[in-house]
């Protein structure tokens, strides 16, 4: 199945590859199937943001295909982390993760007994039943945990936030942190940098990788150059609208 590209994702996550991907928020599987096409190393599947229930977002995973997906859950809760793991996910991104505690509650929510208290189901994830055994055995070490920094919390609790075992990488909201720091939108303000800045020095010290997000390339090769991984470029809606726009002003040039 398209899952065994799965392992590979998290075990380059994890050796600190350059992993390109990009987010789809519109509930759209021929988005996803297009995209799966193209060069990019994983899809973000944003079910935080984009108007998914579970059901949904397992038909993104499907059409997919080989490409790894990662979903972006709404929130750090149990039932949500479920589905996400049974449907089938890379892995999940987690937002608004302001304290260890709440870092130490969502890994252990990933992770299957003795390490954690993942709930036993069967679903996609362990091929309805026929790969069971094996997906409880390698599901803790090939599923992917990556958390979010995006707040003035977050940024203050990351050096315990990063010791908290389980978790593989830390995301960088940079939209949502300079909401949180007073300068909303402002992602370049020296403030935010400096907050990126910190959340980056801390995680190079614990060997905990990076993950951030921008609307283009220019917007992340700074990220890129500072040792960041995990790269989001881009949204879907941007697409269609930048393509859109372009044609538009070309023709009307002619």
């Amino acid at each position: 199945m398209a899952m065994k590209n799965n392992k590979a994702f998290t075990e380059r996550l994890r050796n600190g590859d350059l992993l390109i991907g990009t987010l789809i928020s519109l509930n759209s599987p021929e988005i996803a199937e297009i995209i799966s096409h193209t060069d990019y190393d994983w899809l973000f599947i944003d079910a935080e943001h984009g108007a998914f229930n579970p059901q949904q977002t397992q038909a993104m995973l499907q059409a997919a295909g080989d490409t790894p997906s990662v979903i972006r859950i709404p929130a750090g809760d149990d039932v949500w982390i479920k589905k996400a793991l049974d449907i089938g996910a890379a892995g999940i991104i987690v937002p608004q993760v302001h304290t260890a505690e709440q870092a130490e509650q969502i890994i252990n929510q990933c992770k299957y007994s003795p390490v954690g208290n993942r709930g036993v189901g069967i679903g996609r994830a362990h091929t309805y039943g026929l790969g069971f055994e094996d997906t409880i055995k390698n599901a803790n070490d090939e599923t992917a945990v990556i958390l979010q920094a995006e707040s003035r919390a977050a940024i203050d609790n990351i050096e315990d936030i990063v010791k908290i075992p389980g978790l593989d990488a830390i995301l960088i909201g940079p939209y949502d942190l300079s909401a949180s720091l007073g300068r909303i939108g402002e992602v370049n303000h020296p403030e935010v940098q400096e907050a990126i800045n910190r959340v980056a020095d801390v995680c190079k010290s614990a060997n905990i990788k990076l993950g951030y997000f921008g609307v283009n390339a220019s917007a992340v090769k700074p990220a890129m150059d500072n040792g960041f991984t995990l790269i989001t470029v881009g949204v879907d809606t941007l697409f269609v609208i930048k393509a859109a726009t372009e044609t538009l002003e070309e023709l009307k040039s002619l």
